[in-house]
């Protein structure tokens, strides 16, 4: 046994190789460190910038075989042995003394199945499979990191444990995929790292982690070593029924909320409350006002909280804001005992500039359009993801099913999906590139969104894919084997600019405003859609739904509880964003909570109680529900009467019994009003909008009514109703 090699055997190295190792600039570093056969032995090599000093350690009787000499190279170590066995080092630091096994003694770590999918863009795990992995490699504990940066010239994994320090760390390069791989014995879970990756051009700014797990809590950027997600599910009976209760003849009104500033400890500036905290407090409320589902606006961490989430750069982790990723899959646990079904909102379209993240990843292009017109977004200052690449494509798939398996997400709700389709989207004349066909469409998302929502149909039965998207494009909610994009919903944003404009007039100006309100029927049944009053509509200086309304305080809230009741009795399942359910004033700002103080004042716990009250009635009359997609649900008795602002309809169920709704958008009471109904006998108001209790005038019709054989809009019998001021009524045959 010889203790380290003599000047000519480091130079036997050759001598551009060790100094490209110390510069670190070498992309083989295996071809140097850790075990060397030669003719008597094996050679052992060690680069440790900063140590005093290296034993080798017999790793199974714990005896020491030797000690390494430094050569003429400050910190590269080496130690001739006879014959192979399991070793580990005893490294003496300034700080301390710490024993590891060499990262430079295990063989290749992904398998080339791995590899292999990675590289056509099928992996579906990726999330288990590229990243840190805390796991056990040939007996030994440690973290398996791997990235893909095929166009760097070296890569190396810096954390506190090595000092930040690339030359400690370089990786394994594995052709052709040009994924870097390096195993590091002992790392636990808790260890923040980035990669420190030299590009063609130069040292680039340090990355996190694209695959990471979890991550610090920001301000800091740094990627964080989980262990894989071992959560004790209590929420099979949920999963069990998911598909009957997501299926369009289900009930789906949704309750969209920001994590970080529905409720706060310590009032409106107070700190953020847990997702444990949240599953106390939001769970008991959501179920109070009874919405079937809750969608959280992006949760997966982002740099700037101003971005709401929209601005990404973790796929794979979730905020640490909240809390732990356990934290998070505990909370969405506690939803589905509740009965609750969790919807995230999912950003593919694109991702942010900051320095640490996606944006040339390797010193080039590589998760992001190379020529600016199609790979910079104008209006949000962010990279867009180049979807025709197979790695970036799989990589956005395997993002999809990681929520979906892994946290047990009922659906996701897709962002900005027609800046997706689109290559002209916001851009001027000659600031876009044509397709290969010379069109406009983006072709390569749109073979992504369609594959999408075929794997997940395929691999996660029962779970959704919503679309926001806010063009005419044909079939988005059709299935890919029609032509479409296979989406299970699609963002009715037609419906919602057209009545929300209506709904801002001055009644006595709506008569001549009366096709906005009839003309989303006339497309209503062509997609699956969701109504959606979300965030979007009350930021901005947009001003929040009840400010919106015209009129003195009486009137605003009247308005708002007929907006609200046009909504829930309108084909379409249905979105409402927080703070709306109990006319929010302000507009909604993502750092103070919401104004909870207003439900001590009756008109904003009246317009509560009228969408709890709304919930319960879509959820137990299934002629509200049952067919929101079909033409057969619905039937207009009063389209037509725009100088008193009046529409009327019936809503079927399958078996074809009726629901009346009747709207008065206008501040008039309209007494002995007549409709038709299409059966004799009694009939009963399930909800009259202007009620004392919701804090309403207690105008109109309530209780019992009778038809009378008086043929009217078509229909055999009729009623006559007293139509409450800016009020609706639904009324039911008994």
């Amino acid at each position: 046994m010889s203790n380290g090699e003599t000047e000519r055997q480091v130079a036997g190295l050759e001598r551009a190789a060790v100094e490209a190792l110390i510069r670190g600039e070498h992309g083989d570093p295996f071809s140097i460190l850790g075990p060397h056969a030669f003719a008597h032995g094996l050679t052992i090599r060690a680069y440790l910038p900063g140590a005093l000093g290296v034993e080798l350690i017999h790793a199974v009787t714990g005896e020491v075989l030797g000690t390494l000499e430094q050569s003429s190279v400050p910190g590269l170590f080496s130690i001739r042995i006879e014959q192979q066995v399991p070793y580990r080092y005893r490294i003496q630091w300034g700080t301390g003394v710490q024993e590891t096994e060499d990262p430079y003694a295990f063989g290749q770590l992904l398998g080339e199945m791995d590899l292999y999918l990675f590289a056509e863009g099928n992996h579906r795990e990726l999330g288990k499979s590229l990243g840190a992995q805390f796991t056990t490699h040939e007996g030994v504990q440690g973290v398996r990191f791997s990235v893909w940066a095929p166009n760097a010239r070296r890569v190396s994994v810096v954390g506190n444990f090595n000092g930040w320090d690339g030359r400690r760390h370089p990786m394994r390069l594995r052709q052709p995929s040009g994924v870097w791989e390096l195993f590091i014995p002992r790392l636990a879970p808790g260890e923040v790292y980035k990669y420190e990756i030299l590009g063609r051009d130069g040292l680039l700014p340090l990355k996190a982690d694209p695959m990471a797990l979890a991550s610090e809590l920001p301000p800091a950027t740094g990627s964080v070593v989980s262990a894989p997600l071992q959560f004790d599910w209590h929420d099979d009976h949920w999963l069990e029924q998911r598909q009957a209760r997501q299926a369009y003849q289900a009930p789906m009104s949704i309750y969209e909320l920001h994590a970080g500033s529905w409720r706060r400890e310590g009032g409106e500036n107070g700190r953020l409350l847990s997702w444990r905290e949240l599953s106390e407090q939001l769970i008991p409320y959501v179920q109070q006002l009874g919405f079937t589902h809750i969608e959280l606006m992006p949760i997966m961490e982002h740099p700037f909280g101003g971005s709401w989430g929209y601005q990404l750069l973790s796929q794979f982790a979730p905020t640490a804001r909240y809390g732990s990723p356990a934290d998070f899959a505990a909370f969405v646990d506690a939803c589905h005992q509740a009965g609750i079904g969790v919807i995230l909102d999912w950003v593919p379209a694109h991702f942010p500039t900051d320095a640490h993240g996606l944006g040339q990843f390797d010193g080039t292009a590589l998760y992001e359009y190379a020529h600016p017109f199609e790979g910079f977004h104008q209006d949000w200052d962010t990279y867009i993801y180049n979807l025709g690449r197979t790695e970036v494509h799989g990589f956005m798939l395997a993002s999809a099913l990681h929520w979906l398996r892994t946290y047990h997400i009922d659906g996701l709700r897709v962002d900005a999906v027609a800046s997706m389709l689109y290559r002209d989207y916001s851009r001027k004349d000659g600031e876009w590139i044509p397709n290969r066909f010379g069109g406009r469409e983006n072709l390569e998302s749109i073979d992504f969104l369609r594959h999408l929502n075929d794997v997940v149909a395929q691999e996660v039965p029962g779970a959704l894919v919503i679309a926001e998207e806010s063009t005419a494009w044909p079939g988005v909610s059709r299935p890919t084997q029609e032509g479409g994009l296979g989406f299970a919903y699609k963002w009715n944003m037609g419906w919602m600019h057209d009545s929300l404009k209506y709904a801002a007039e001055d009644p006595l100006h709506r008569r001549h405003h009366h096709h906005q309100l009839t003309f989303g029927l006339l497309y209503a049944f062509s997609e699956h859609f969701v109504l959606p009053i979300s965030h979007d509509e009350v930021v901005h200086g947009k001003r929040s739904l009840l400010d919106k309304m015209p009129g003195d305080r009486w009137q605003k809230f009247a308005n708002l509880r007929l907006y609200l009741s046009f909504m829930w009795s309108h084909p379409g399942k249905k979105l409402l964003f927080m703070g709306c359910e109990f006319g929010q004033w302000r507009e909604w700002n993502h750092d103070h909570e919401l104004d909870w103080y207003l439900l001590r004042y009756g008109e904003h716990k009246g317009v509560q109680q009228l969408v709890s009250d709304l919930n319960g009635l879509y959820r137990h009359e299934p002629a509200l529900h049952q067919l929101d997609g079909s033409a057969e649900g619905f039937a207009w008795l009063i389209g037509d009467d725009a100088n008193n602002s009046v529409f009327a309809w019936l809503r079927h169920d399958q078996s074809g019994a009726p629901l009346l709704v009747v709207h008065n958008f206008t501040p008039e009471p309209r007494n002995g009003y007549r409709i038709g109904v299409p059966k004799e006998g009694a009939w009963h108001v399930l909800l009259n909008s202007d009620s004392e209790r919701y804090a309403g005038s207690n105008a109109g019709s309530q209780g019992g009514l009778f038809s009378e054989a008086v043929a009217s809009h078509g229909q055999p019998q009729s009623l006559s109703l007293d139509l409450p001021p800016l009020g609706t009524l639904v009324i039911k045959p008994q």
